[in-house]
């Protein structure tokens, strides 16, 4: 067998009450939406963006119904669809698992628009403040899923690889660290140091364009040593439906960022 770092052993449920239990994955959702929404008031109070603060706490319902809505739906039809045609009720059981970002991004992408629409704000004002935020959720949801231990990466030699409880013997990749350093941490460092660059931070949709482009280069970049969902395994050319889920997000953040334009 060769050398792996033991997987620390927390309980994915922090405490239990009963039949009530709350679990780091609620928290990790929880912590993400509640941080982001406190640094989008104080960024939207900017003048350029001129989002107030009771429009910043209006969309975090609007936000929170995206994600875990989207999410949801976009796990279903995306990665395990014929389960739930057979067993409609368990699209319910959101207890046992199975949220997709792709989907909640769709989500939130959607719920967005929809309240802009209602407020009268622009689309692309509150996209680029969603972009410098969002990555904080990313962080801490892969934290969670690095403490449920799933999700996790291929078996490898790399001395920093890991043995997980429902992984199998081997040690493998933790991926889950992987994803939480450039989704989160990379990509919120990145996204906010272009923001002080007055000429970029200008382009209404820039740094939009950044965080969904970026997202689909973390994301598939990671997907090189992540575990494919057993249902799906790999797909053509050993590809998986993480990486096929981001290249058209790919292909709209470039667009976004070339077709930017100073706001009026």
């Amino acid at each position: 067998m060769l050398l792996a770092i033991p997987f620390p052993q927390i309980d994915p449920v922090l405490v239990s009450l009963g039949p009530f239990a709350v679990r780091w994955y609620a928290l990790a959702y929880i912590a993400g939406l509640v941080i982001g929404w406190r640094l989008m008031r104080r960024m939207g109070a900017a003048p350029d963006y001129g989002v107030d603060a009771e429009h910043v706490d209006d969309f975090l319902v609007w936000a929170t119904l995206g994600v875990i809505l989207g999410g949801r739906i976009g796990y279903v039809l995306f990665y395990n669809l014929p389960v739930y045609i057979d067993q409609p009720l368990h699209i319910f059981y959101v207890w046992q698992g199975g949220m997709s970002f792709h989907g909640g991004f769709a989500g939130v992408v959607l719920a967005g628009l929809l309240y802009c629409r209602k407020r009268g704000i622009k689309p692309l004002v509150l996209g680029d403040l969603c972009a410098r935020v969002a990555p904080v959720g990313l962080f801490f949801g892969r934290i969670a899923n690095f403490i449920n231990g799933e999700l996790y990466g291929r078996v490898t030699d790399v001395p920093w690889g890991m043995v997980f409880p429902r992984g199998g013997p081997e040690p493998r990749h933790p991926s889950q660290l992987y994803e939480a350093a450039l989704e989160g941490v990379v990509l919120f460092i990145l996204i906010n140091l272009l923001a002080r660059v007055p000429a970029l931070r200008a382009k209404r949709g820039f740094l939009t364009g950044v965080f969904v482009a970026g997202y689909a280069v973390s994301r598939m970049l990671v997907e090189l040593v992540r575990q494919p969902d057993a249902q799906l395994g790999f797909l053509s050319l050993g590809s998986t439906m993480g990486q096929w889920l981001s290249v058209p997000m790919l292909l709209v953040g470039l667009y976004m960022m070339i077709r930017a334009r100073p706001a009026k």
